[in-house]
């Protein structure tokens, strides 16, 4: 049985994935320029992307900034592990993470680690401040591993359309 979403993504047809694939690489396409890419009239691509929009296939649009023009070079994934498992526990840590604001990502995991943060600072004495201060601040927090980041490889949030 399909889930929710598979249902939804089947609706997509080829001009709905050209659409959302363009808007990826540049949100400030204007309607008749992705219409000339795709080889539709201005009309119907308005209309697609306002149901695209409207379904939630577009969540929303924002500016990438290049980290370390804006003073955060340093990257670093943290693997933290939780002292009590209980949903309480689970709900005020992801309230509080969610509130730092060198924190770029949040995921709960399996594995040996309960959660893994993306985490951007400036340098090392800043990370350490953060873990400090902020990290170890939280109530349960168990352990934490730190992984700082020597190469970016790739960066992208253009997610495949198919």
């Amino acid at each position: 049985m399909a889930t929710f979403l598979e249902k939804k993504s089947d609706q997509l047809d080829a001009s709905d994935r050209l659409i959302l694939q363009l808007l990826q690489e540049d949100a400030f396409l204007t309607t008749k320029e992705i219409a000339s890419r795709i080889n539709m009239s201005t009309t119907p691509v308005f209309e697609r992307v306002k149901r695209l929009e409207r379904d939630g296939f577009i969540s929303s649009y924002r500016a990438l900034l290049d980290r370390r023009k804006v003073g955060l070079p340093m990257l670093v994934f943290c693997d933290v592990s939780l002292k009590e498992h209980n949903r309480e526990f689970l709900l005020r840590f992801e309230t509080e993470i969610a509130g730092l604001p060198e924190v770029l990502e949040c995921h709960h995991i399996a594995g040996a680690y309960d959660y893994l943060l993306k985490v951007a600072v400036h340098d090392m004495d800043d990370y350490q401040r953060f873990v400090k201060e902020k990290l170890a601040a939280l109530e349960n927090i168990g352990r934490v591993q730190s992984h700082f980041v020597m190469t970016e490889v790739k960066n992208s949030t253009v997610l495949p359309v198919r």
